[in-house]
């Protein structure tokens, strides 16, 4: 029986989920991608080696079928990581309820069927690990962010539901805070050198982190922020 990890990244594309990808791939893993267009994960497959689905992670199925061929494709992951939101910002008064729905689906709803269906194939399995990625707004409701507020808080709450639920089981489950802006996402050039940024490539160190964690010592929730933000 193979000993090779598989990583599966759920809401896949550029910054810390492929940072987290090429790290996985150079630690020896198998690594799985996933995202409603999977034709933009085909440069971050072909450096890393991974393998590709489509998936909108809100719709039950697909969530399903995901699981199901990455488990006839290269097996069934034992690290997963949620890495997908949505937001939507304005006054409370103006937000439009549908773009509100989907923000809610995709941050909160959507992370649901994927730790649930890991859930599943991790008791199987007797061990596994399952990384949430929050925010800021996973601790903060920030004023004219409702939405979003709203799905990380759930997220967060999914999560520490799932760690003291399955944490004597052999599974981890943790909750990652990442309270500041991630460098690939808003770095200028000004602020070059000034580590103003959560650097992808750090963030991924740490999630690697947790899931070689020793179970005599899990935890379930870290916060990760530039040394200049405030909190």
């Amino acid at each position: 029986m193979s000993t090779t990890e598989i990583a599966l990244i759920v809401g896949a594309g550029s910054g810390l989920s492929a940072s987290l990808a090429r790290l996985f791939s150079r630690e020896g893993m198998r690594v799985a991608l996933a995202a409603r267009n999977a034709d933009k994960l085909a440069g971050l497959a072909a450096e890393t080696g991974a393998r590709a689905y489509a998936c909108d992670a809100g719709k039950p199925d697909e969530v399903e079928r995901l699981f199901d061929s990455m488990a006839r494709d290269i097996g069934d992951p034992g690290v997963v990581v949620y890495n997908a939101s949505s937001r939507v910002r304005g006054p409370i008064h103006t937000l439009d309820p549908e773009m509100v729905r989907v923000t809610l689906e995709v941050s909160a709803f959507a992370g649901f069927l994927v730790a649930r269906r890991a859930a599943a194939d991790m008791l199987k399995a007797g061990r596994g690990t399952i990384l949430f990625t929050g925010a800021s707004a996973s601790i903060k409701g920030y004023a004219e962010s409702a939405p979003f507020a709203m799905g990380k808080f759930a997220l967060r709450g999914l999560a520490q539901s799932m760690a003291r639920e399955l944490a004597p089981k052999n599974i981890h489950v943790a909750h990652i805070v990442i309270d500041g802006g991630i460098a690939s996402n808003y770095a200028k050039p000004e602020d070059a050198g000034q580590d103003r940024w959560l650097e992808p490539d750090v963030i991924a160190q740490e999630y690697l982190r947790l899931h070689r964690q020793h179970r005599s010592a899990w935890t379930w929730e870290i916060e990760l922020r530039p040394w200049v933000e405030k909190f």
